[in-house]
């Protein structure tokens, strides 16, 4: 028998315009494919214009309304083309999910200043820059949703975590201050911190990945937080897998 429980509601997004970060794989494409199925028009960011452009063709093939824009988030000038492209093509900019990060896993004694500036220019500094550029057009429509991809590690610290911790903590308190700052504009500011999830993303060794969450999971998080009625706000969304991998 078809489950139709995961399936996104169709039709629910007609007319909106979601901008996806690290969308050319694993939890942003799925993000991105969930948001699609709900009528969403999408814009898919990512480094690699490669890959980006197998993401479109991929939800292209599924009908889906998709254009990628290859773009670097920790650079300014890039999130600035990467809007006003994404606006000029396809409308102004109702969802932004910042999904794109990086990990580096090692004793904290091992860390270069490098490491450091990287994760938390890709995984913190990218998410301010980027939320603070679409914020003036949704509180100038008065709504939109910033949907921001963090992680259980912001919250529980691990060995050889340190700089992938220090950025989903400082993730969290962004995420938070942000909905303060513009709920009373319509803008809801939500994070969803998943544990372990199937992709390339992160070593899994010794982790069975059939028992991890898959990105699927991910976007059915961010789906029930753009389905909200007018007077809800999910600020947060933990998701754990049934068993420890």
């Amino acid at each position: 028998m078809e489950n139709n429980a995961k399936k996104p509601q169709a039709g629910h997004l007609d007319g909106h315009v979601a901008l996806i970060t690290g969308a050319s794989r694993g939890i942003g494409l799925a993000v991105a494919r969930s948001l699609g199925r709900m009528g969403a028009t999408l814009s898919l960011c990512a480094r690699d214009s490669k890959k980006l452009a197998e993401a479109v063709s991929d939800l292209g093939r599924e009908g889906l309304s998709a254009r990628g824009i290859a773009a670097d988030v920790t650079r300014p000038q890039d999130i600035a083309r990467l809007v006003e492209q994404t606006e000029r093509e396809a409308g102004p900019i109702d969802i932004l999910v910042n999904n794109a990060g990086i990990g580096y896993f090692a004793p904290v004694q091992e860390a270069s200043e490098e490491k450091w500036d990287a994760v938390l220019d890709t995984n913190l500094k990218a998410v301010f820059l980027l939320s603070k550029a679409v914020a003036p057009g949704m509180i100038e429509r008065h709504g939109g949703h910033i949907i921001n991809i963090a992680s259980l590690a912001g919250k529980n610290a691990f060995a050889g975590g340190s700089l992938y911790c220090a950025s989903k903590w400082g993730l969290l308190g962004l995420t938070q201050c942000m909905a303060e700052d513009l709920r009373a504009y319509g803008i809801r500011v939500s994070a969803v911190c998943p544990g372990s999830v199937a992709t390339d993303f992160s070593p899994h060794a010794k982790k069975d990945t059939s028992k991890m969450l898959q990105p699927e999971d991910v976007a059915l998080a961010v789906e029930t937080i753009v389905r909200q009625a007018p007077q809800s706000f999910i600020s947060e969304v933990v998701l754990r897998p049934t068993q420890k991998p």
